[in-house]
């Protein structure tokens, strides 16, 4: 299993987000730049960018903080946050992002976006499936930075975009983000044994390297962190075994 550290832009800086609420914001003194060099440095391959303003407004106003990451090529990237249309798309990958993550618009415009998998190609994408458990304990779709809830489920979503050639998923439990609380563990056993095929990228709780190792047993094929990595809760030598150029 890879960690891929992750970098959350809101308003030119680093932040974190507790639960994907705004009014729940960690800013951090460092800049985007130090941190993606933080990450390089300590040997990951790849790091994870959001665009929250975009995520939340569609507005792209780090989109520019983005491609200047980019154009490092220290590490390849994987960007989301405010992507509506193939243009934006396009612009993203040209600028030399590795993939771009489509969240709420997979929802909202299942046809355009499966439209972009023939366009783009399957590697190049990233479908980022954020949920809540509900109380029947199915995984449900959040959407538009999380402020609004889906009644589709995560499993619902996936079937619809396998026809397409559906690669890459980036699963996130809402609940766990920032909250330091660990991965939810069961839902990715779930995940990778509903959808073997698939390379499912987990997110959100990662407090320790006990996680990590408890992730790598769901079968996952990556582990996306930012807090913990950020203010430095877990020790770059811990890390090691899952940073593939350390």
């Amino acid at each position: 299993m890879e960690l891929i550290p992750a970098i959350d832009l809101r308003g030119g800086g680093v932040v974190r987000l507790l639960q994907g609420d705004f009014d729940a914001e960690t800013r951090y003194t460092m800049t985007p730049e130090e941190l993606y060099g933080r990450y390089a440095r300590a040997g990951a391959r790849r790091v994870h960018v959001v665009d929250l303003d975009g995520a939340r407004d569609g507005t792209a106003g780090n989109r520019p903080i983005i491609a200047g990451l980019a154009s490092l090529g220290r590490l390849r990237m994987q960007s989301g946050g405010g992507l509506r249309s193939s243009r934006d798309l396009q612009s993203l990958l040209a600028a030399g992002v590795e993939r771009a993550v489509i969240g709420s618009v997979a929802v909202t415009a299942a046809s355009e976006v499966s439209e972009w998998f023939a366009e783009f190609g399957a590697d190049r994408l990233v479908l980022a499936l954020d949920v809540r458990i509900d109380a029947s304990g199915t995984p449900r779709v959040a959407t538009h930075g999380w402020k609004e809830q889906s009644a589709l489920s995560l499993w619902d979503m996936v079937r619809r975009y396998q026809g397409v050639g559906l690669r890459h998923v980036l699963c996130t439990d809402v609940s766990r983000d920032g909250a330091m609380a660990g991965p939810n563990l069961s839902l990715y056993r779930e995940a990778t044994a509903r959808f073997p095929e698939l390379a499912w990228q987990a997110s959100g709780g990662i407090r320790d390297t006990a996680d990590l190792r408890e992730l790598a047993g769901t079968g996952v094929a990556a582990a996306v962190s930012g807090k913990a990595l950020i203010e430095g809760r877990i020790a770059i030598e811990e890390l090691q075994p899952f940073l593939p150029d350390a």
